[in-house]
């Protein structure tokens, strides 16, 4: 892949990056909230922890969201390592969730993708594997070379989801109208989470209508957001949830700056604003429909 020149500005928000300069965490919560979707493992690879870091590096991740008032996690695998690994430590620790897949843009690098699914697959199978993803489509990595194997991981895991019954996580980029075309064809499962929901008020309006979660990400804070404040505005109170996608995605004020689970007051406070609603009484509502989607976390 080819990197274009990096601007000195650039250059200084990467190399805080790769220290691991994390923000400072913001006001706690007053009603605890979940994390729904969050790379705990990719976190402590590409940025570390906050703070000082002493310990033991996935408890510091967990203990600093704890403090921010983010007491549940979701923690979401991209290949079959990321999952197995997911899986073991939510099977470990009450405070973490995990869902597994095969992402999107590394299904066409696979070179047995059958066996990495039957991996997913006997995975799905563990009590406190509550999801199937992410998984979906994604034109903007992976060009027409890559769509047939893509699309037919993304039906894998659609299949997967309705046997086990677990919530299926869709990340979905550049690539609405066929997400739908997918879901449509194969059948949706009862629960349907659209991860770091990416798209406008109409196509809010079609997932809602069709009974998915819409989940929001520090993106719903950035100053070129307003189609997706829009969206956020006209989701109804029990499908909507809210994520980091941690490390990336950091909100606002900290956009580029390593992103963690404990910076979740920031974007679910920008919620709260657009819909015009009190924050304590969004915390709950999201903190419901992740009961209905997740399953109790302890």
């Amino acid at each position: 892949m080819s990197h274009m020149p990096s601007t000195p500005s650039q250059s200084r928000k990467d190399r805080a990056r790769r220290r691991g300069e994390f923000p400072a965490a913001p006001e706690p919560l007053s009603v605890p909230l979940f994390d729904s979707h969050t790379h705990l493992d990719l976190t402590i690879q590409e940025a570390g922890v906050p703070g000082e870091g002493s310990g033991e590096p996935v408890e510091a991740l967990i203990d600093a969201a704890a403090k921010s008032g983010i007491d549940r996690l979701v923690q979401v695998g991209v290949d079959v390592p990321s999952s197995r690994w997911g899986a073991d430590l939510a099977a470990r620790n009450e405070a973490v969730l995990a869902a597994v897949a095969i992402h999107p843009n590394e299904a066409p690098l696979l070179s047995d993708l059958d066996e990495a699914l039957r991996e997913i697959e006997a995975l799905a199978a563990q009590p406190r594997v509550r999801g199937i993803g992410e998984t979906g489509l994604d034109t903007f990595r992976t060009g027409d070379d890559g769509r047939a194997a893509q699309e037919a991981s993304f039906r894998a895991h659609i299949a997967i989801a309705k046997r086990y019954g677990k919530a299926l996580i869709i990340h979905d980029r550049e690539a609405h109208s066929d997400v739908l075309r997918v879901l449509d064809e194969e059948g949706t499962p009862d629960t349907v989470v659209m991860h770091c929901f990416s798209g406008d008020a109409e196509f809010a309006t079609e997932c809602v209508r069709r009974g998915f979660h819409l989940s929001f990400a520090g993106t719903v804070t950035f100053a070129n957001a307003g189609p997706l404040r829009a969206a956020a505005e006209i989701t109804p109170a029990d499908q909507i949830m809210v994520e980091t996608d941690a490390p990336y995605l950091t909100p606002v004020p900290h956009r580029g700056r390593p992103n963690a689970s404990y910076l979740i007051p920031l974007t679910v406070r920008a919620l709260a604003e657009t819909r015009g609603e009190d924050v304590d009484a969004l915390c709950a509502a999201i903190s419901a429909n992740g009961e209905r989607v997740f399953g109790p976390w302890s």
